[in-house]
């Protein structure tokens, strides 16, 4: 054995939690699509929120950006995306309002590629279940 831990990433989405949501609605194919439409067409611009937060040492605009993206997240299932948000609002708790300036680029360099990545990964994954 090596030693060496694999890391367990949460699953990209959780059907349960779109099949939930769609209950929710009772079933309203319409009102289902276009909300998942909204989620995959807000994506791009949450995460430019965050970078734009993360690089100029917004704290504040950085934990509202997260929040965003992490609620929004949870609501359609993207358990992976919600995780990675999970992990930077905990970082973001952390830092010191006086590091801020030095600390948020760090971060943004330690997290906006995996996001960027798990985001794409689950835009494609959601509009599949928009031409089912």
């Amino acid at each position: 054995m090596s030693g060496q831990q694999t890391e367990v990433l949460p699953p990209l989405l959780d059907a349960g939690v779109l099949e939930k949501l769609r209950s929710e609605l009772e079933y309203d194919e319409g009102i289902w699509l276009t909300f998942l439409r909204s989620y995959i067409g807000e994506l791009a611009r949450r995460n430019g929120r965050l970078r734009l937060a993360l690089t100029s040492g917004d704290s504040a605009g950085a934990m509202d950006a997260t929040l965003s993206l992490r609620t929004s997240s949870e609501m359609v299932g993207a358990e992976r995306l919600a995780a990675i948000a999970v992990d930077l609002q905990r970082s973001l708790r952390e830092t010191a309002p006086d590091d801020a300036a030095i600390v948020l680029p760090r971060l943004a360099a330690t997290y906006l590629t995996r996001l960027k990545r798990c985001s794409q990964q689950t835009r494609e994954h959601l509009q599949k279940h928009l031409t089912i």
